[in-house]
């Protein structure tokens, strides 16, 4: 890296969650999300025991026979397991897809719910030990690890909006209606390969792509990889802290606020000689939000650069352009209802 590229990478602010002036940690994170779209977050409340405990669970998930793997997956509802190489975030510059394997968490809602709604994305999941024989040690442990975990990010996910409400010189609840009822949320578990990523021969760990939704909170072990790319087109490392999440928006936020909020391009490169987990948090907001420009965000030189949206529509056309096995229920159908009221 040069000197400017070190300073940027030193300059990745911390923002503190649990603080006794929230107005002021407001201001600094409205810093981060106009200057880089990434962000250390801190004083969430999580003791690093438990995050260890997901880690190693997700681990022992990934160490399962691949066959055995194969049968924990709803294509359907983009849950459960996904193979090596299924996903290619950066198709333009990929000859393979990434180098990583994954498994979906999302919300719970079963199918004899009043909200089961496939189309919608409005399902259940599929776990280790439901769907057949499971090598893991204790299933009904693992399912627990994971949605208490689920749920705990849901809880940050939630004031953590609220501070970007904040930030914006918004009323605190401002997006609170968008996230109380039945918000877009997913925990998805990666591991990524030992295989090298080699840029200039179009294989990565996990290409360049911006996040699809509002906010992503990222867990990851100790081993490094996560890039972003920097206005000048350069790389910069956003090395893992312990105890820290790592945060960055999403396209939604971005077009919410206008291009204020930035939602920046970033990838992982694997060095070849480790291992790499990490278990992204994906916090959106519910599926039939209305995603317009926000009034706060526009003025006579500064005028709306995207159509209005729902949140729904957007996710579903990102998934679709990435994921090989994606197979939304009626997507044809989903989208044209949006169409008729946005």
């Amino acid at each position: 890296m040069n000197t400017k590229e070190e300073n940027l990478a030193c300059s990745i602010p911390t923002i503190h969650l649990n603080c006794s002036d929230k107005v002021k940690e407001a201001k600094k994170l409205r810093l981060a999300c106009t200057n880089v779209g990434f962000f250390y977050l801190e004083s969430h409340g999580l003791a690093r025991d438990q995050l260890d405990e997901v880690l190693a669970a997700s681990k022992e998930f990934f160490e399962l026979p691949l066959e055995e793997k194969r049968c924990i997956s709803d294509h359907e509802m983009t849950r459960g397991y996904t193979a090596m190489e299924e996903e290619t975030l950066d198709p333009s510059n990929q000859t393979k897809g990434d180098t990583k394997e994954g498994f979906y968490i999302g919300q719970e809602i079963p199918k004899n719910h009043v909200l089961y709604n496939p189309a919608k994305l409005a399902g259940p999941n599929v776990w280790p030990g439901e769907c057949g024989s499971c090598s893991i040690s204790d299933h009904r442990k693992w399912k627990k690890i994971m949605q208490e975990y689920f749920s705990s990010c849901c809880d940050i996910g939630f004031q953590l909006q609220r501070l970007i409400a904040l930030s914006l010189d918004l009323d605190e609840k401002f997006f609170d209606p968008h996230f109380t009822h039945y918000p877009l949320t997913a925990l998805r578990l990666l591991h990524y390969s030992r295989e090298e990523s080699k840029p200039e021969l179009g294989v990565f760990a996990c290409g360049a792509h911006s996040d699809y939704g509002m906010l992503t909170l990222l867990l990851t072990d100790e081993n490094p990889g996560l890039q972003i790319r920097t206005l000048e087109g350069s790389w910069i490392p956003i090395p893992p802290r312990e105890g820290a999440f790592i945060v960055n928006l999403g396209d939604m936020l971005e077009r919410w606020t206008n291009g204020l909020y930035l939602s920046t391009v970033h990838r992982v490169i694997s060095e070849g000689s480790y291992e790499r987990f990490s278990i992204p948090f994906f916090y959106e907001p519910s599926f039939d939000t209305v995603v317009e420009v926000l009034e706060c965000c526009v003025d006579e030189n500064n005028p709306p650069k995207y159509p209005r949206t729902t949140s729904g529509r957007h996710l579903l056309e990102k998934y679709s352009q990435t994921h090989a096995d994606f197979n939304p229920h009626d997507q044809k159908g989903m989208i044209r209802n949006d169409e008729a009221h946005v």
